[in-house]
């Protein structure tokens, strides 16, 4: 009678003994990954098998771990050889291999490289079926990957629900908030700045990832084609200028990356709601001007006056449009229509200090011009240039046409 064809979820073929021991161990090693021991405990079996060091190296996971002895080089040395040269395969570099390299076997999601488990050292030939233990340890560490994967899959979900929550929910009560936040890793009791990037680039986890290195202990995530994160407080009397300082900073460094608009620092949880909208605001602002070719006026977008108008606006939003149409909006348009520049000369004589010759010299124009076209600035917003107290109120009006209209009439 012919025997029983072998199950089809053998580990692997060979003699009844190698089976058994190769199945112990696969399931000694999948019982570390679930029971949370980590790969460090996979790379110890696995190297106890072989009779040789094993590195275990997961770039996306930031992951590597080597266990038996002795290496070729001191384990701290050998492992930063194999983190190096797996790292360069899965992006797919020119690697250098590791010394002491006896096998490798790569760790794959589908057709995507994601790791690897190398050998190294240990006795040659080496042992017998090693290859078979790399292959159980590859096998082991996927299991992590999608164990972590799926960690952050639920965190991503957590953070995109309280982010959009944050947005769209203007009764969420402080202490949910703060809550909230505490569950994701974020302390928001003492105040936050708000992060909104529009991108240029397609890696948005990169931009996340990088914000988490930046910024320690920041909520990010990539919602609707934007970077959202929100910075809590850091520093402490002097936590609202150390926070935005940071902000600023982090902001620059991603600006490679995309247009970023920053919120004013804000104390209580309970308006990180309009944090948030006053970002959006800043964002749109900017990117609008960027797409004009840039205005030199908003350098100073988000500081001062600036940031002020920002916070209103995301508040109250027909106060800021109210005090436009109050005081400039007539000049904008009688340039618009007439393709004047009286915007410009306010601006410039603005600049200048009031000089008559310097403002005149800064749009080269004879100083008569520049009277005129005050004198038709006072007739039409009913707002003297030469009183201290109208400038201020034109001043300010220039400031909430830009972050309403960033693109000025030509």
């Amino acid at each position: 009678m012919p025997a029983a064809p072998a199950p089809e979820n053998d580990v692997a073929e060979g003699p009844p003994g190698l089976v058994e021991r190769l199945r112990a161990v696969h399931l000694r090693m999948v019982e570390a990954v679930l029971g949370g021991d980590g790969l460090e405990h996979v790379a110890r079996m696995a190297a106890g098998a072989a009779g040789a060091p094993v590195s275990i190296v997961i770039p996306r996971l930031g992951a590597a771990a080597m266990a038996g002895g002795p290496a070729p080089l001191p384990p701290e040395a050998a492992l930063e050889e194999v983190r190096r040269h797996v790292a360069d395969r899965v992006a797919g570099l020119p690697s250098k291999a590791p010394a002491g390299l006896v096998l490798e076997v790569p760790i794959s999601s589908g057709d995507e490289l994601v790791g690897a488990v190398v050998l190294l050292g240990g006795p040659d030939p080496p042992v017998p079926d090693a290859a078979e233990y790399l292959h159980l340890a590859a096998v082991a560490a996927l299991t992590e990957v999608a164990i972590e994967e799926a960690k952050e899959e639920v965190e991503q979900n957590l953070r995109g629900s309280f982010l959009e929550d944050l947005r769209s929910r203007p009764d969420l009560e402080p202490r949910e908030v703060v809550r909230r936040a505490g569950r994701l890793g974020c302390d928001l009791s003492r105040g936050a700045v708000v992060l909104c990037a529009e991108l240029k680039t397609d890696r948005p986890r990169h931009v996340v990832a990088l914000i988490g290195g930046e910024y320690p202990g920041a909520l990010a995530q990539h919602m609707e084609d934007r970077i959202y994160a929100i910075l809590p407080a850091t520093g402490a009397d002097a936590a609202p200028e150390e926070t935005l300082g940071r902000a600023r900073r982090l902001a620059e460094r991603l600006r490679q990356h995309g247009t970023v608009g920053l919120s004013s620092f804000y104390a209580d949880p309970g308006e990180f709601g309009r944090a948030m909208g006053e970002a959006e605001l800043v964002l749109d602002v900017l990117r609008q001007s960027d797409a004009a070719g840039g205005d030199a006026h908003l350098r100073d977008i988000g500081t001062g006056t600036y940031r002020l108008l920002f916070r209103v606006l995301a508040s109250h939003p027909e106060e800021v449009r109210s005090f436009y149409e109050d005081t400039v909006a007539p000049i904008v348009r009688y340039d618009d229509q007439y393709r004047t520049d009286l915007v410009g000369t306010v601006e410039a004589y603005l600049e200048q200090n009031c000089n008559m010759n310097a403002t005149a010299a800064a749009i080269y124009a004879h100083r008569h011009t520049v009277a005129y076209r005050l004198e038709r600035v006072k007739e039409l917003t009913g707002l003297d240039p030469m009183l201290s107290e109208d400038r201020e109120r034109l001043g300010l009006g220039l400031k909430a046409y830009r972050i309403i209209a960033p693109r000025l009439p030509k």
